[in-house]
C-alpha cells in the first residue's frame, strides 16, 4: 500500500457528495497510521464540516504522528462558514499531509501547505493530481472564472438526428442510457433548455434516480412566452430560472415571479439572450455546473458562444435519415472542415445498445 492507494480511497470518498457541495469542492480525507486507516471523512455539503475536520474528529488523539491524505490542499482562509482546516490539522499533531492538488482558490493556492510546513508538518502534493482535477473540474472553473462548467448532452441517432421531421424524439436512446442521464442530473447543479424544447416536449427537468436531488431548471425564453401550464413551473423549490431578454413582457415577469420563478434579464442583441452573459449570472448564483439538454438551436448557440467545456453524446444504433429530420446541432456549418470543433481526451463507453462519446472542447 502506497500514497496512490490511500489517495484513491480519498477520491472515492469525495465523489460520494457529487452534486451536493456547490459552491464548494468535492473533498475526501483519510487519517493513516502505519498501514492502517484509522479515520476518514468527506465534505457532504456546503456549510458542513470539511473533509479534514470530519476525519480528524473521528481520529481523535490517534491522529498524533499520523499521515493525512486529502484530495485538495487544506484551506487556510477565514470569512467562510467553517474554520480553516490548517488550524485543526496543526492542533491534531498530524505528522505529514499528502494532498492530491493545490487549491485553485486564490485565497488558498499554496498557502495552506505553506502554513503547515511552517508548523513543522511535512507535506507532499501532486499524488493522483489528474484524477483530482477531473473530479473537481466544475469547482476549478467556477473558482477561477466565476462561471459554471458547461456540459452539452445530446441523445441522437447514428446519423446525428434528435427527432423525426414530425418532431418525435422519445425515445431515441434506451433505458440504460436514460438512467445514466438521471445520474448526471443528480450530479450537476443546473439543467438548461431552450423555450422550444419546453413547448415541444414539456419536460419536468427533474432527477428520477433513487436518493437523487433535483438540479436548478434554467429555460432560455427571451420573450417570456413559456406556457403557464408547463411542468417546470409546477415546482415550489425556487429552483426554476427563466432567462429573458431586455424588454420582455412585464406582466409575464410578474406572473412568473408569483409562481416562485426567478426571472433573469440577460443582455444580448435586441430580443435575444446572450448565453455568455447568462453564464455569468448563473455563476454569481453559486451554480458551478450546467448541463444543456436541448434542443438543436440551443446546442448550436451554446457551441457558437464558446460556453461549452465538455460534450456527452449518447448515440443510438438507429438511422433516422432524411434532410427534414432534426439534427442534433443546428445553425450553419463551417465552410471548411478544418474549422470544425475538435475534442480532446475522448472516451467511449456503452450503455445497453447505446454508446456514450464524451470529450472536452479544444
Amino acid at each position: 500500500m502506497n500514497d496512490h492507494f490511500y489517495m484513491g480511497k480519498a477520491l472515492a470518498l469525495a465523489a460520494r457528495a457529487k452534486g451536493r457541495t456547490s459552491p464548494n469542492p468535492l473533498v475526501g480525507a483519510l487519517v493513516v497510521k502505519g498501514d492502517r486507516i484509522i479515520a476518514q471523512g468527506y465534505h457532504r455539503k456546503a456549510g458542513t464540516p470539511h473533509a479534514e475536520a470530519a476525519a480528524l474528529k473521528r481520529a481523535g488523539g490517534l491522529a498524533a504522528g499520523a499521515t493525512l491524505f486529502v484530495t485538495l490542499e487544506p484551506c487556510c482562509h477565514t470569512g467562510k462558514r467553517t474554520p480553516p482546516c490548517t488550524e485543526a490539522i496543526i492542533q491534531s499533531r498530524i505528522k505529514k499531509v499528502v494532498a492530491a492538488m493545490i487549491d485553485p482558490n486564490p485565497h488558498v493556492s499554496g498557502r495552506g501547505l505553506k502554513e503547515l510546513r511552517k508548523a513543522g508538518i511535512k507535506t507532499r502534493s501532486g499524488v493522483m493530481m489528474a484524477e483530482a482535477r477531473k473530479l473537481n473540474e466544475a469547482f476549478i472553473k467556477h473558482v477561477t472564472t466565476k462561471e459554471p462548467f458547461v456540459i452539452l448532452k445530446i441523445a441522437q441517432s447514428l446519423d446525428g438526428k434528435i427527432a423525426t421531421a414530425r418532431g418525435e424524439s422519445q425515445w431515441i436512446t434506451g433505458p440504460k442510457a436514460r438512467t445514466k442521464v438521471h445520474e448526471l442530473r443528480n450530479e450537476v447543479d443546473a439543467l438548461l433548455v431552450g423555450i422550444g424544447t419546453v413547448r415541444k416536449d414539456d419536460p419536468s427537468l427533474d432527477c428520477r434516480m433513487r436518493g437523487g436531488r433535483n438540479p436548478y431548471r434554467v429555460i432560455v425564453d427571451s420573450r417570456l412566452e413559456i406556457p403557464l401550464k408547463a411542468k417546470v413551473l409546477n415546482f415550489t423549490d425556487g429552483k426554476t430560472i427563466i432567462a429573458s431578454a431586455q424588454g420582455a413582457d412585464r406582466r409575464a415577469r410578474k406572473t412568473l415571479a408569483g409562481k416562485g420563478v426567478q426571472v433573469l434579464t440577460v443582455s444580448g442583441r435586441t430580443g435575444s439572450v446572450d448565453l455568455r452573459d447568462l453564464m455569468k449570472h448563473l455563476g454569481n448564483l453559486g451554480i458551478m455546473s450546467v448541463m444543456i439538454e436541448g434542443g438543436s438551436s440551443i446546442a448550436a448557440s451554446a457551441l457558437a458562444a464558446r460556453i461549452v467545456d465538455k460534450v456527452m453524446f449518447f448515440v443510438a444504433p438507429k438511422i433516422i435519415g432524411g434532410t427534414d429530420a432534426v439534427p442534433s446541432v443546428g445553425g450553419l456549418s463551417p465552410a471548411l472542415l478544418k474549422n470544425a470543433m475538435q475534442l480532446r481526451d475522448v472516451q467511449v463507453s456503452r450503455y445497453g445498445n447505446d454508446m456514450l462519446i464524451e470529450g472536452y472542447i479544444v
